[in-house]
């Protein structure tokens, strides 16, 4: 009964009252679509849209005034917060979704177009912005101070529409924490951002043990102003949830989770294979196990839609061929897109959306493939790691491969930390030999912004603007030196190492893309930290040692051993006297 009620509930209040939310302000849509290796993408969608006046008069009617207030009291005009975890293998799942756009490096990434006029209130608004973001996300983002923190020049560009002069005003800052752990912590304030809040539409779905559970997960928060060509403008806030999930292991009862190898005819077998037999079997990377339902994946039913919605957005769309058979509960309506390897569904808002993928009839590689969308082929392909030995120097290998036949040309960027002392003068770049002969690794990068670090004031900021010939691999190498510590310094788990922040790729031509390295362990100096506390216990020894001798010289009285015999022959005496009254 309270199913039907709240469908109606928003009606009437969208009715009696003036000015509240209206369907086409709040937008939500959930894309699957199955990957190699058994896996599968689900990308979350929600979108929000709140006037300019509306905003600025505190009604935030869609908008979450809890985050309203932050970005108002901050002075930030644009925001864009990352949490992910987790690796994306573009060499099997193809390119990242939404181009890289709502990707973060791995623990927390935050940048801000703040309000301030010089860079010293810039500092004191991000100083209240990270604050204020820590307590609401339930993050470790009020440690992201200044040694954190750089002034990107050449990688971001405003997502929103902002004037020259508004934007003469403001300063871009971009913090990010690898080490941090992403955890239901953060996905319940998330939640809480949604007009549903979890209740009701895809975001019934998300469970935070599913989603953690996934070999790459990934969520933002994007904060912008857009107009309009009338004159309109509106803040637009949109909250974007990525993961990639194992089908077989999230298909396993949360009460009874231990894997079980599957029977023998269920195998999918590689007959390919020269050493196939009956009592050998390889499994086929193809479609393995992509048989599912939501209610599997997820582990819970999709509870209708969200009041809110816009009702001319299907709720939920399939990537796959439209050669697949996919079933549907009774009541929705299947869209079919016009390229053949999509499909939408729009569904009844008070009942349980049922969706269900069946095995694959394919008997070859061949014929798999084809009920499968093939992966885009990324722009590019980047690894980055430490070379080197010794606890004094190091270096960094980026290796940028770029597998199309035409040039491509990006920024680089890498955020490090001050202990990390660079050495610019190695910085050099060399291309792979299969490469064209004519081409000239000298003229690879084509613009350098460096901002040297300071000692425990703030961070290494480089920035390289390169290109990379067709169908070629560029090495990008340099030298670092290893600071010493203060012991002060170190975290309790000083010998595990010190997360290094990913590097930041943005590529310019032929279309913008945005990509994440991983992030890098750094091995510094450490010291033996059982000596300190050995030479606190020798050093207060020698205190109470010196302490006591010396207060007894001082305060206890000597006195000769005549005297002594003397006075306590006296008190002998007197104590037999006292005796003998006692007894008469």
């Amino acid at each position: 009964m309270i199913a039907w009620m709240v469908p109606l509930l928003a009606l009437l209040l969208a009715c009696a009252v003036p000015g509240l939310a209206t369907a086409a302000d709040y937008y939500e849509q959930l894309t699957l679509r199955p990957l190699p290796l058994s896996q599968l993408l689900a990308s979350f969608s929600f979108k929000s849209n709140n006037s300019i006046a509306d905003f600025e008069a505190h009604n935030f009617r869609l908008f979450p005034r809890s985050l309203g207030q932050i970005l108002e009291y901050a002075g930030t005009r644009e925001l864009h917060l990352r949490f992910t975890l987790g690796r994306w293998d573009a060499e099997n799942w193809g390119t990242r979704p939404w181009d890289g756009t709502k990707e973060g490096g791995t623990g927390v990434e935050l940048w801000a177009w703040m309000d301030a006029e010089t860079d010293k209130q810039a500092d004191e608004n991000w100083l209240t912005l990270t604050n204020a973001l820590s307590g609401l996300f339930c993050a470790s983002l009020n440690f992201i101070d200044e040694t954190r923190t750089i002034r990107p020049a050449l990688s971001f560009q405003p997502e929103g529409h902002h004037s020259n002069d508004a934007l003469a005003k403001t300063r871009l800052l971009h913090g990010v924490l690898p080490h941090e752990v992403v955890c239901t912590e953060n996905l319940t304030p998330f939640l809480k951002l949604l007009p549903c809040h979890g209740k009701a539409g895809i975001a019934s779905l998300l469970d935070g043990h599913k989603l953690f559970d996934s070999s790459f997960q990934s969520m933002a928060i994007d904060v912008k102003p857009l107009c309009e060509p009338n004159g309109g403008c509106v803040l637009q806030m949109e909250q974007t949830i990525d993961m990639v999930m194992d089908v077989e292991r999230s298909k396993r009862p949360r009460d009874n989770p231990i894997p079980r190898p599957p029977p023998n005819h269920e195998l999918i077998c590689d007959t390919s294979k020269p050493y196939h037999d009956d009592s050998h079997c390889f499994p086929a990377d193809h479609l393995n196990y992509q048989e599912w339902t939501l209610s599997q994946i997820f582990g819970r039913p999709m509870k209708g839609t969200c009041p809110l919605a816009d009702p001319d957005m299907p709720p939920v769309c399939l990537q796959v061929p439209n050669s697949r058979i996919v079933f549907a509960s009774e009541g929705s309506q299947e869209i079919k897109n016009t390229d053949g390897m999509s499909r939408c569904y729009t569904l009844q808002s008070d009942s349980d959306f049922v969706l269900t993928l069946p095995k694959s009839e394919a008997k070859s590689a061949e014929d798999a493939f084809k009920d499968l969308v093939r992966p885009i082929q990324p722009l590019l392909y980047a690894e980055r790691s430490f070379t080197g030995h010794g606890q004094q120097h190091g270096g960094v290998q980026a290796i940028l491969t770029n597998p199309n036949p035409y040039e491509v040309e990006f920024v680089y960027l890498e955020s490090l930390p001050w202990f990390m002392r660079v050495y610019l003068h190695t910085l050099s770049t060399r291309i792979s030999a299969s490469a064209a002969p004519n081409s000239n690794s000298s003229a690879l990068i084509k613009e350098i912004h460096y901002r040297q670090a300071l000692d425990r004031e703030r961070g290494t900021q480089l920035e390289l603007q390169m290109r990379i010939p067709p169908q070629c691999t560029v090495f990008l190498t340099y030298d670092f030196e290893k600071a010493i510590l203060r012991y002060t310094e170190y975290p309790p788990d000083a010998n595990r190492g010190f997360d290094v922040a990913a590097a930041i790729i943005r590529t310019l031509e032929p279309r913008v893309m945005n990509l994440r390295t991983t992030s890098l362990l750094l091995y510094l100096p450490t010291p033996d930290f059982s000596m300190p506390y050995n030479v606190i216990i020798f050093t207060s020894t020698a205190i109470a040692l010196a302490f006591g001798g010396l207060y007894n010289i001082l305060v206890r009285r000597l006195v000769g051993a005549d005297e002594a015999a003397g006075s306590a022959g006296k008190w002998n005496i007197r104590s037999l006297l006292k005796k003998l009254l006692k007894r008469n």
